[in-house]
């Protein structure tokens, strides 16, 4: 009988022991690398313009994926609250591909949406880094070099750990609402507010018949109102008279860039645009060849005296980033092209 008992109470025993340990045995944690971080940590991106600083985050031990990233303590440089980093404003956000295709500003916009971002997001899975740059308000509210900036703190991690990475900082150049562009990027100050084109061939002055170079021809990029989305085309020969844009007679106008609803009259030429130009950095017809920039062809041919027909190109590659009714200005002040023939 005394046996028995034994029996039943070591038996009961090793059951609330077995119960103990099953509660106790450890859970599998997905790996974490605390050495984990960051490749780059200044910001620089230009306002008015998105950026994405991709693939800056380094994992060499290969922590579990997916890893969750997240700003906290977003600050001005001297520790004081930010709240114009926070501040959400409507940005434009791609739904489907731009292709360059579309027919009709319609078609466009039925592809991008308005959504409420702040300046600055970060990828939740990924860790990079999205300044929006495309709502100009947004833009102008932030604090741009020579300021000292910002700082804030990215915590990462999963399952088997976290970590916090601190002190990234941000130090924004200044709006530049359009390139090529003379202004300091810091300073904003430019010496002169006109451009030269990318290229010249076979265009001869009037006067010295001579060939023209690149710096004898003036490019300005003007805004002319906030509320619009036009461009405009003038030429200038070096009386200060308007060309027609007809004698650039080779010109593909109704291809000349991505634009609708063309306007061609004997002193300029006027399109309905999408802003920005290019809309993304992708290669079109309308592009560069890396797709940075527009690419605009001017071109014509003319009959010289040998009968031999000469094609001259003007060339002018080049981005705008703010909405608004703008206008390109390509004026010779050295000397007039010569358009006739011989």
């Amino acid at each position: 009988m005394r046996n028995e008992n034994l029996s039943g109470i070591l038996f009961m025993a090793i059951i609330g022991l077995s119960g103990c340990v099953k509660n106790y045995v450890p859970q599998d944690l997905d790996s974490f690398n605390l050495e984990s971080s960051y490749t780059q940590t200044l910001f620089n991106p230009i306002l008015g313009r998105n950026t994405l600083f991709s693939n800056i985050f380094l994992d060499n031990n290969n922590s579990a994926k997916p890893l969750t990233f997240k700003l906290v303590n977003v600050r001005t440089y001297d520790g004081l609250p930010a709240p114009e980093l926070s501040a959400v404003f409507p940005v434009y956000v791609w739904n489907e591909q731009y292709t360059g295709n579309e027919t009709s500003l319609a078609a466009i916009e039925s592809k991008r949406t308005l959504e409420n971002h702040p300046f600055l997001e970060i990828r939740e899975h990924s860790g990079d880094m999205l300044f929006w740059g495309s709502n100009e308000i947004l833009a102008r509210s932030v604090k741009s070099m020579p300021d000292s900036g910002y700082k804030f703190d990215v915590q990462v991690g999963n399952s088997g750990g976290s970590k916090v990475i601190k002190d990234l900082r941000i130090q924004p150049y200044i709006l530049r609402e359009y390139e090529p562009n003379n202004a300091d990027v810091i300073s904003g100050y430019a010496s002169s507010d006109w451009l030269n084109p990318s290229s010249i061939t076979g265009i001869i002055g009037d006067s010295t018949q001579t060939l023209l170079n690149p710096s004898d021809v003036r490019i300005s990029i003007h805004k002319l109102s906030s509320q619009g989305s036009s461009l405009k085309f003038i030429f200038i020969d070096r009386n200060n008279k308007f060309i027609d844009p007809s004698k650039f007679n080779l010109t593909d106008w109704p291809n000349l860039l991505h634009g609708f609803n063309m306007q061609k009259t004997t002193t300029y030429v006027k399109y309905d645009v999408a802003y920005p130009i290019p809309l993304v950095e992708r290669r079109t017809q309308y592009t560069t060849t890396d797709g940075k920039y527009a690419h605009l062809d001017f071109s014509y041919s003319r009959l010289t005296a040998g009968g031999f027909r000469q094609v001259s190109h003007l060339l002018f590659d080049f981005g705008i980033y703010t909405k608004g009714d703008w206008e390109i200005i390509v004026s010779f002040p050295k000397e007039s092209p010569k358009f006739d023939n011989d």
